[in-house]
């Protein structure tokens, strides 16, 4: 664990997780507008798209690759600011900061495992369950979520922008 900052309780995590949440969905929805734009562009000129289907809407809902965009989306916002800095903007309101036991960045790696294993956020709950007190998705990437201070949180002392 960092000798600077103190680990980040289950209830600082999850109000963090729940302003993230809220960032998510608005992302969720910026993504949906986005394409649901390009394949209307598309489905003018190439109406073949959604033969088959009354409406775009129909075709979209029924379609694996659009709903994967949307999770890839998502799931790329959350990764970026991992790896760029350590701390989503819930995580920065709450001053929480992920990283390496040694205070560094994660890696592209860690933050994918980070998230694979992290099932939306819920796997934090296994804190309850972890003598050391540590979510299953930092014991398996090796990194740590920590409270950062005041001063520590401040925008100037982001690192990786």
């Amino acid at each position: 664990m960092s000798d600077v900052f103190p680990a980040a309780s289950l209830w600082r995590r999850l109000g963090a997780l729940i302003y993230d949440y809220l960032l998510a969905f608005a992302v969720f929805a910026l993504a949906h507008f986005a394409g649901f734009l390009v394949l209307a562009i598309i489905n003018a000129y190439q109406p073949a798209l959604s033969v088959g289907y009354p409406d775009l809407a129909s075709f979209i809902s029924d379609s694996l690759l659009y709903k994967l965009y949307l999770l890839l989306v998502v799931t790329l916002f959350f990764l970026w600011f991992w790896t760029h800095g350590g701390q989503t903007l819930g995580m920065r309101a709450w001053r929480l900061k992920i990283q390496n036991p040694d205070g560094s960045r994660l890696r592209w790696r860690q933050a994918v495992l980070r998230a694979l294993v992290g099932f939306g956020g819920f796997a934090t709950l296994t804190m309850l369950l972890s003598p050391s007190r540590r979510s299953i998705q930092d014991s398996l990437a090796g990194t740590e979520v920590v409270v950062l201070s005041k001063e520590a949180n401040q925008l100037k002392n982001w690192q990786g922008l």
